[in-house]
């Protein structure tokens, strides 16, 4: 299925990874004039030799040896390629707001931070100024034209095992508009056997896992050596354990430690499982508790992107999908003061985690996205 015409310039944002390679390899089949831009993020060695730090680390995104596939990629397909340094502004946008959101007692997503508010602008930025008329990724997602409704519609890939859309959430209408996603109608194998015909030496490399800037995973690591190497320390957020009813259970040595539904790492003991219910970041108190306790009916959004419809005016019924691994639940979305909208389940579901984001569905098509702010039992 063709994505594109003959003689269109496009920019394909490289990863270094099977899919966005792929993406090249198509379009350059196709016969667009194709140019790869890989954005440097971060800097891999920047707290080598810190606690915790590996000395080498595979399977993270965006990583030195993803840079070095890049641009082998490029070579085979014969296409220009770039490497645009963006590590300040990735630091500004998406590191420190994700060791100020933990600090603050809730669970932020960098992968959407980073889409919402480099990727996507940053490349169309580069995409201009080098003559591209638009961009291309790797993304497992679907985008079109709605005539009737004027605007762009995100939709969800037909290999729905790889849907990406819940990262996307926070894309704008200009973005849509100037964007190619190319895997949309493909399933991973096909994607996997497109880059062994075009002679990709990275057909068969495994898909990144660990977020780009942590090393091995280890968020609570992380954020005391970044703050170590700003000269600063981890804020005292120390505080109680309690249940819901308020008894105390035992301390803690601060909430940038939890997360809403963690259940080991609690430092008590009980008969029964506990898991972690509640951050609250002014009393520094953690409410754990029963896995029957983690259910949520209703949560409260801000940040609220529309993309299949131009504004929230009166409640609509929406499937909402609260993470990655969430299978959307079907829910009531209404407005709820300015900049917020209220979301209440059909059913209570489980772990509903502030500072994650929250992505509203009408079937396929993505109504629009959001961050949680808060929930209601």
């Amino acid at each position: 299925m063709p994505v594109t015409s003959v003689n269109t310039t496009i920019a394909v944002a490289m990863s270094g990874g099977v899919d966005s390679s792929t993406v090249a390899a198509m379009l350059r089949a196709e016969g667009a004039e194709v140019i790869g831009l890989t954005l440097q993020l971060w800097d891999q060695n920047r707290l080598a030799g810190k606690a915790g730090v590996p000395t080498r680390s595979t399977g993270r995104c965006c990583s030195l040896d993803d840079v070095y596939d890049a641009r082998r990629v490029a070579e085979t397909l014969d296409i220009p390629y770039y490497v645009v340094n963006q590590q300040e502004r990735f630091e500004q946008d998406v590191v420190k707001p994700f060791v100020n959101e933990y600090l603050a007692g809730r669970t932020p997503i960098p992968c959407s931070l980073c889409n919402n508010h480099l990727k996507f602008d940053q490349l169309l930025r580069t995409a201009r100024q080098i003559g591209a008329d638009r961009i291309a990724t790797g993304h497992y997602a679907r985008n079109e034209y709605d005539p009737i409704r004027d605007r762009w519609i995100l939709k969800r890939p037909s290999d729905l095992a790889k849907d990406q859309t819940w990262f996307l959430g926070g894309l704008t209408q200009e973005q849509l508009a100037h964007t190619l996603f190319p895997l949309g109608h493909l399933q991973k194998p096909e994607v996997r056997e497109i880059a062994r015909q075009s002679h990709l030496a990275l057909a068969d490399k495994p898909d990144s896992q660990e977020i780009c800037f942590i090393p091995g995973g280890d968020y609570k690591q992380f954020i005391t050596n970044y703050l170590e190497e700003q000269g600063q320390q981890v804020p005292d957020s120390a505080g109680d354990l309690v249940t819901a009813t308020g008894e105390r259970l035992g301390a803690h040595e601060g909430i940038h430690n939890f997360t809403i539904g963690q259940r080991k790492g609690l430092g008590v003991t009980s008969p029964n499982p506990l898991y972690v219910l509640q951050i609250d970041s002014a009393s520094h108190r953690v409410t754990v508790g029963e896995e029957s306790e983690l259910n949520s009916k209703s949560f409260r959004v801000k940040d609220l992107n529309w993309i299949s419809i131009p504004d929230l005016t009166e409640p609509i019924r929406v499937q909402a999908k609260i993470r990655h691994r969430h299978d959307p639940a079907w829910a009531w979305l209404q407005p709820d003061g300015e900049g917020f909208a209220l979301a209440t389940f059909d059913e209570p579901q489980r772990a509903v985690t502030p500072g994650q984001c929250a992505v509203f569905y009408d079937g396929d098509e993505v109504v629009g996205g959001a961050w949680i702010h808060e929930t209601f039992s």
